[in-house]
């Protein structure tokens, strides 16, 4: 929380145009560049949200849209990064081990992809790195679209919203970690299932 006060007193100092372009930028990179994996993005949504709710000039409407289409954009980008680049070095690599490793990945995002790729978005760090693997293991393209869609809606909106809201309605915190905790415990239950029917 002392995280989120510390980027609320700097974005709060930003023109609304500037403020937009900001934070959907550090949401964009995060999401869809490898380099982006340290940024913070929970504490950035969160803070977009609270400046939102503090500053009349801020329209939330405009907030959650940029913020919604850079996280979806974002991970489209690192899809197509992990298909286009990342595949084809993989490829490359012939070693026993190495196609051992993407026949696994490409059976994982094949059963378990979907929530995977949801819930990874929930994840410092692992959100970075989840859509360009998906691409290198050939996870189905439309299985990636609509994950990405409603990952980008609860993570980015939602904990945006969460802030906002928060800010008059404190009990409001909570929900992004129920979504969350929601979307873990789906994609764990998913992966046993699977595994017990492979062990059938």
């Amino acid at each position: 929380m002392e995280l989120a006060a510390s980027f609320d007193a700097q974005l709060s100092s930003l023109a609304p145009f500037i403020f937009y372009i900001v934070v959907a930028g550090i949401v964009f990179i995060e999401t869809g560049l490898l380099i982006g994996f340290f940024l913070p993005g929970d504490s950035i949504l969160f803070s977009a949200g609270l400046v939102a709710a503090a500053h009349g000039n801020i329209n939330i409407v405009i907030l959650v849209t940029a913020i919604f289409l850079a996280a979806f954009f974002g991970d489209q980008v690192g899809f197509v990064i992990g298909r286009v680049v990342g595949r084809p070095y993989l490829d490359k690599r012939k070693s026993p081990r190495m196609q051992r490793m993407i026949v696994n990945a490409e059976a994982f995002y094949e059963k378990t992809g979907w929530w995977a790729v949801v819930a990874a978005r929930f994840f410092p760090w692992i959100r970075t790195f989840v859509p360009p693997i998906a691409g290198a293991a050939k996870m189905n393209y439309y299985k990636f679209l609509s994950a990405n869609t409603l990952g980008a809606l609860l993570w980015g909106v939602g904990i945006t919203l969460t802030g906002f809201y928060a800010a008059t309605l404190p009990w409001v915190k909570t929900w992004s970690y129920a979504i969350a905790a929601f979307f873990i415990t789906a994609s764990l239950i998913s992966a046993l299932v699977n595994y017990r029917r492979r062990q059938r």
